[in-house]
């Protein structure tokens, strides 16, 4: 390891971990308001780099410089939105038992020092500055990242502007730090230091990093956001009208190439639906042919799509990615297939119910809304599922809610399945395989519990509380909602925590 790795937030695993250690008593200590200014000023530094960054994250990944470009401002305003969630503090949790005998005091307070695993389809908002770190860093835990293959340069260059934000901030830079290498994953999520791991990628990468996390001496939590097959439903009335739900759903099959965790990979509709399949076909057919995100994501891209193709009950409508160099960088085809709710279910067609990354989408023909609700039951959760529909669907949206709520962790409305927004009522989780923590979400304002645990003082006197606590008194602006005695009433008095 160089000196300029150590300036830059570089070296080997021990290296990294062991400043973030030693950064971490400080940065959980310093307080909401410096935290809240920390993330301010990342966003900042990132918006000045903008044009940097947006060079270098599409010559590495092929993505468009627009939605580059766009994906900055998301990550900006989701660190800004952190700084936010700090300042607004309810997210401690802070609660209060009155008793005679000494009141008990309970708050969540961080974990330390966390491992972060980005993605390769969003270089920003899923990588060293996405969420994971966004939220690792309001809680007050240090973050090591992991660099990511597929576009290094944009991982050092994101590394670069937070460590200078951390130092204009008047944080220690140490509170972010990267590691590289295959190995380094694997060492990283072992390390007796790191205290809970955030990923986002395929399921075999986060299933092996997940059972290393439960294998410790001392488990940590891993939350893995993996893979998602999420469906699409088009209820009868409004596939007789296609012109009412073509556009969700084309958005939902082709956003960004297809390459994102919450891109419909399975379209229900009505089995005499065939003006509504012509249609999806054709604009399948007319769609770019994008470049993937790397080589190794092409070649699984043209065999996942050829080996599904050839299934018994699949009929090809279009495309042929098999045809795409495997493993180079040439664009493919948008691959469209059809089947029944019969074949999908065939135990020898399980691939069809796992993720195919890329432009690719299978139609399933369904002959009841009752043969419908089955189908659904039996997919593995999802990320998100969406219903389109119009008020003549309405009994039929009402049967087949309550199995998309247990399989799926949002649900939407005549809306694009791919779109998120990040905000305080964001879920971005489900049951495995989308996710190894259901309970958790990735993105969005609660994404902060991920990273605290809770811990309780009994009968302590005011002077020697911590700094969140003593916050909760409410002594001055910095006061804190607080649930007291089961009622969330905000922030206490000073004579109700002496």
């Amino acid at each position: 390891m160089t000196h300029d790795d150590q300036l830059d937030g570089l070296g080997d695993v021990a290296d990294v971990v062991e400043r973030a250690r030693r950064a971490a008593p400080g940065f959980t200590n310093v307080g909401r308001e410096p935290r809240a200014r920390l993330l301010e000023t990342m966003a900042g530094h990132l918006e000045g780099a903008r044009a940097d960054l947006v060079t270098t994250a599409a010559a590495e990944t092929a993505l468009d410089p627009d939605v580059l470009d766009a994906e900055v401002t998301r990550t900006a305003d989701q660190l800004r939105m952190f700084a936010g969630v700090v300042r607004e503090g309810s997210y401690l949790e802070a609660t209060v038992d009155t008793a005679p005998g000494g009141d008990v005091m309970r708050w969540l307070r961080p974990l330390g020092p966390v491992a972060v695993f980005g993605a390769s389809n969003f270089p920003f908002a899923y990588g060293v500055a996405g969420g994971d770190t966004a939220s690792a860093l309001a809680a007050g835990c240090p973050v090591v990242a992991k660099e990511h293959p597929s576009h290094p340069r944009t991982c050092r260059a994101v590394l670069s502007a937070l460590r200078a934000a951390a130092a204009a901030a008047g944080v220690s830079p140490d509170v972010i730090g990267m590691v590289s290498g295959f190995e380094a994953g694997a060492q990283l999520v072992t390390h007796p230091d790191i205290t809970a791991v955030g990923f986002t990628g395929s399921v075999g990468g986060g299933r092996a990093l997940f059972d290393l996390c439960a294998a410790r001496p001392l488990p940590i939590p891993f939350y893995g956001e993996l893979g998602s097959v999420n469906p699409a439903v088009v209820l009868p009335h409004a596939a007789r009208s296609p012109e009412r739900v073509i556009e969700p759903l084309v958005t939902s099959m082709l956003a960004r190439g297809g390459q994102v965790c919450t891109k419909a990979g399975l379209v229900f509709l009505p089995d005499d639906a065939e003006d509504l399949a012509d249609r999806l076909r054709q604009r399948m057919l007319d769609a770019p042919r994008p470049v993937l995100l790397n080589p190794s994501i092409t070649a699984a891209y043209a065999a996942g799509t050829a080996r599904r193709a050839a299934l018994d009950g699949v009929e090809v409508l279009s495309g042929d990615a098999a045809a795409t160099g495997a493993g180079d960088r040439s664009p493919v085809s948008p691959v469209l297939l059809a089947t029944t709710v019969v074949s999908l279910l065939d135990d020898a067609n399980a691939d069809l119910r796992d993720e195919c990354f890329g432009p690719y989408a299978v139609l399933v023909r369904y002959r009841s809304v009752a043969e419908l609700r089955t189908a659904l039951a039996a997919l593995p959760s999802s990320l998100v599922a969406g219903v389109y529909a119009t008020d003549g669907d309405l009994p039929d949206a009402r049967d087949v809610l309550p199995v998309l709520v247990d399989r799926a962790g949002r649900v939407v409305w005549n809306q694009p399945t791919s779109g998120l927004r990040v905000g305080w009522a964001t879920h971005h989780g489900g049951g495995y395989p989308a996710s190894t923590a259901s309970g958790t979400t990735s993105v969005g304002a609660t994404a902060i519990r991920r990273w605290l645990r809770p811990s309780a003082l009994q009968g302590w006197p005011a002077a020697l509380l911590p700094a969140e606590l003593r916050d909760a008194a409410g002594g001055d602006d910095r006061g804190l909602p607080v649930r007291r005695n089961g009622r969330l009433n905000g922030p206490l008095t000073a004579r109700e925590v002496s």
